[in-house]
This record gives C-alpha cells, sequence and structure tokens, in this order.
C-alpha cells in the first residue's frame, strides 16, 4: 500500500482505508485514486471482510480533484482518463460487497463531497462542510452530482451544484448527505457504534442487502418488487437466516455464523 493510502484491519475483519495526503487536502490525484483502486479490488474479494471505513487524515476529507494538475494538462482525453478513472473508483465503492462508511473530518469539496455521498453511510465532525465548489471555478460538478442528487432532494442538489457555496454538518445530516454530525471528540465513537451493529449482524445478509438497495433504487416498481422477493427468498435459504428464524420461535437469541 502506498503511504498517499494507509491501511488498517481489526479481528473483526473492519478495514480502515486513510487519505494521507494533508499537503495538497487529500486530493483525487492520478496517484491518489490508482491507490484506492488497487484497495477497493483487494478487498472485494476478501471473504472475510464485513466493512470498510474511509478516513483521511489532515484538515481536509478530500477537496476534490487536483486543478492545478488539471490546468497544467489542457487536453480533452486527459481529462476524459481522468474522470473515467475516478468514476470507476466510485462505482467500486458501491459494488464493494460490504458496508463502506466515511468517516469526515474536515471540509469535503467537488469530487470530496462526491466521495462522501458514494458511501453507503457518513459519520461527519460538527467542524466538517460541503460543497460541489467546481461552479466557482468554471466547472459544474457533473460526475459529483451523480451521487448528489441520489442522496439529497433534486432542488438541495440543484442549490449546491449552482452556487458551489458550503453547508455546515448538521445541514448536511438534515439533507441525507450524511447519516450523524457529532462533536469532533465524538466521531470516532459514533463510526465504532455503527460499525459494532453492523459487525454484529449475520454477513451474508448484509452482503445481499447492500447489492439489492443499489440495484432495486435503479429500477421501476413491478421490478423492483421481483428483485427484491427474489433476493428475500434467496437470503432465507441462508444458514443464518433459519437461524434467526429458529430462534425467533424459540424464543432465544441467535447464534449467528462467525460471530465476534
Amino acid at each position: 500500500m502506498s503511504d498517499i493510502l494507509l491501511q488498517s484491519r481489526d479481528a473483526r475483519g473492519v478495514v480502515t482505508l486513510t487519505l494521507n495526503d494533508p499537503a495538497r487536502f487529500n486530493a483525487l490525484g492520478q496517484e491518489m485514486l490508482q491507490a484506492l483502486q488497487h484497495a477497493l479490488d483487494t478487498l472485494a474479494l476478501d471473504e472475510q471482510l464485513r466493512a470498510v471505513v474511509l478516513a483521511a487524515h489532515g484538515k481536509a476529507f478530500c477537496a476534490g480533484h487536483n486543478l492545478k494538475d488539471m490546468a497544467a494538462h489542457p487536453e480533452l482525453s486527459y481529462y476524459q482518463q481522468l474522470f473515467a478513472q475516478c468514476s470507476r473508483m466510485m462505482l467500486s465503492i458501491t459494488r464493494l460487497p460490504v458496508p463502506v462508511i466515511a468517516r469526515v473530518q474536515g471540509i469535503a469539496t467537488a469530487a470530496g463531497c462526491q466521495l462522501v455521498a458514494q458511501c453507503d453511510l457518513a459519520v461527519a465532525s460538527t467542524e466538517a462542510r460541503f460543497a460541489t465548489s467546481g461552479i466557482n471555478y468554471g466547472l459544474f460538478c457533473a460526475t459529483p452530482s451523480v451521487p448528489l442528487v441520489r442522496n439529497v432532494p433534486f432542488k438541495h442538489a440543484m442549490e449546491m451544484l449552482l452556487t458551489g457555496d458550503f453547508i455546515g454538518a448538521p445541514e448536511a445530516q438534515a439533507r441525507g448527505l450524511i447519516n450523524r454530525a457529532v462533536p469532533p471528540e465524538q466521531l470516532d465513537a459514533q463510526v465504532e457504534q455503527l460499525l459494532q451493529s453492523i459487525v454484529q449482524k449475520p454477513a451474508t445478509a448484509v452482503r445481499m442487502g447492500k447489492a439489492l438497495m443499489y440495484r432495486q433504487r435503479e429500477l421501476g416498481l413491478d421490478a423492483a418488487y421481483a428483485l427484491a422477493g427474489e433476493t428475500m427468498a434467496c437470503n432465507m435459504m441462508d444458514a443464518d437466516a433459519q437461524e434467526g428464524a429458529q430462534a425467533f420461535a424459540q424464543k432465544r437469541q441467535p447464534h449467528w455464523r462467525g460471530a465476534i
């Protein structure tokens, strides 16, 4: 793992990926994107993985793409490659079979705000701020708009995209961009609270549930119900689901496979 992205793992199968380029505000340059893509591709094959935390060092969570680098390469092919590379990485977060939690300690702007929106869950410090600020530099945040409009109501998303104005963590929570806004000293405890609840649940149900949620969101109502029904039927064939049903019938606590 490159020093630009740090990785740690605990005994539960929780992996923390930490953006570690504070001097450049953890910008999503090619090196950072490559490091994230490699880590996500590797983790996708890990059957013991239970959850991923995406964190950052420094004042910024992520400032998005590096505009200095972009200005130094005024070529359509360069921009097409950069945004395709970033989009692939973002989609890898969604396709990762386990929940990904953003731990947001500082500002998240443009593609950095996109990164927060792309994660399954997000907990932010009340000192964090969010913006899709490309419009301030002549660039509409088109790719950040994709997860943003799937997180927050349309008019709120449009306001962020058209003005580039910052919103604070409490407002981001109210709009649905993040799950929780907490004082900085409570950030780790709140992330841990979510993690503990997730890893106590059956791994198969969590994995199947995440996949379903993203697939059904893009479907019409009839197709979504068909997919959801098939998912539940397959889920019920899993040993943990059978154990859960038996435990309910017998009025006892279930005993999951591989429980910590």
